[in-house]
């Protein structure tokens, strides 16, 4: 049975009805109510440096919520609707750890959100000391799901899958032109995120004939990539791989544009603003042919398209964050559903055991483990014609890739 509930059968109000006479006739038996709404925390940095991804999360929940509520609630419980409680983390960890607290105090079932690796670790481990189910939303490093927390489930890919299937597509690609890329530069944020990937991808893009020139750090929030732009158009190399947030990738690739450096590529891998619709908005030139291995919808899914059409036409710009966070709260509806409890051991167990296709992903079926989605994978996206399309894999792929793009 669906998750969500559209009329109440006549089996329901009988049996709803024999129970409350039940309970007249011993006044002494206490009968257990189910709650009319069922709090659910979403945690999302919407002030400092991480607001912009912080509202697109908090954007998809909403959206996952209305979704829900609008199609009966939650099925086993009567039909309850979700309650948002909503946390600003404030781009720290620190931040949400604190409405990790007060979520709990408020009665929440389960939170979902966090965004950035920091913010998830410290959040989750602020969850698990009352076994509160924790889903993170994005957060890539691979430390999250390797603590052995029973509360903790990462719904997208992480760092390690990510990145093989960002050097894989690379390899396909750069080989469909003849492999005329062969020199790397790697530029990222010099905390969890960015340091995480840039080790990767220099431990592994050697393996595959590539040479990596040089691996440039830079902070979060950064002010200026004029020595960043500098050294790499000294360096000439061929491809530029940037793993940063939005401000600092925006700010990388508008000064690369200014001082005329045009590589064969950009092959972002996580990157926080090329599968951006604002970025590509804003500023078209700068945008124009990046690439990038990250989270996405999957254009074959009908609800996926009128999901993104909802929030354009409200005004919205679309990014993975919203679909990913759509997807991980009807994920954790699904688990209560299937619990038909809002206790955290019967939610947590519900979550461990998942099969949940009903997401909006490029993913098949949920399967937890040690709290990993073995079911979740990136795509590979290239800004073509002022849009964002899907060029891996070829199954559902809606554009062809344009490499290299200096011709």
């Amino acid at each position: 049975m669906s998750i969500f509930k559209q009329t109440i059968s006549r089996r329901t109000v009988l049996g709803g009805g024999a129970a409350l006479g039940a309970s007249l006739a011993m006044p002494g038996v206490l009968r257990a109510e189910t709650p009319k709404t069922i709090k659910i925390g979403i945690l999302q940095p919407v002030t400092g440096n991480l607001a912009q991804d912080g509202e697109l999360g908090r954007t998809g929940a909403e959206h996952a919520i209305k979704f829900i509520n609008d199609n009966g609630g939650i099925a086993s419980m009567d039909g309850a609707k979700l309650e948002m409680v909503f946390g600003d983390a404030r781009s720290t960890p620190e931040g949400g750890t604190a409405e990790v607290e007060r979520m709990k105090s408020e009665g929440v079932v389960g939170i979902v959100g966090g965004f950035a690796s920091p913010i998830c670790l410290a959040s989750s481990q602020a969850a698990a000391r009352y076994d509160l189910p924790y889903i993170v939303d994005v957060g890539v490093s691979d430390k999250i799901v390797q603590r052995d927390l029973k509360n903790t489930f990462r719904f997208g890919p992480g760092f390690g899958t990510c990145s093989e299937t960002a050097i894989a597509n690379l390899v396909k690609l750069n080989e469909a032109a003849g492999n005329p890329a062969k020199t790397v530069v790697l530029v990222h944020e010099d905390g969890l995120f960015g340091s995480g990937l840039a080790k990767l991808m220099a431990t592994e893009l050697p393996k595959h004939g590539f040479e990596i020139l040089e691996t440039i750090a830079h902070p979060t929030p950064a002010r200026d990539m004029s020595n960043v732009a500098l050294r790499i158009r000294s360096l000439k190399p061929d491809l530029i791989i940037p793993s940063s947030y939005y401000g600092e990738t925006v700010l990388l690739m508008r000064t690369l544009q200014q001082q005329r450096v045009r590589p064969m590529g950009y092959y972002s891998v996580l990157n926080g603003a090329a599968s951006n619709m604002r970025f590509v908005k804003e500023f078209p030139e700068a945008a124009d042919h990046v690439m990038d291995c990250n989270h996405w919808h999957d254009p074959r899914k009908e609800e996926a398209e009128a999901l993104k059409k909802s929030v354009e036409d409200a005004g919205g710009l679309w990014a993975y964050n919203i679909p990913l966070n759509y997807s991980c709260v009807k994920l954790l509806a699904d688990a209560i559903d299937r619990a038909k409890s809002t206790e955290p051991d019967a939610v947590n167990e519900a979550l461990a055991a998942s099969t949940f296709e009903k997401h909006v992903m490029p993913y098949g079926p949920t399967k937890f483990e040690g709290g990993q989605n073995t079911g979740a994978a990136p795509v590979s996206l290239q800004v073509q014609d002022n849009a964002i399309k899907v060029i891996y894999p070829e199954d559902f792929a809606d554009a062809k890739p344009v490499f290299p793009i200096n011709g």
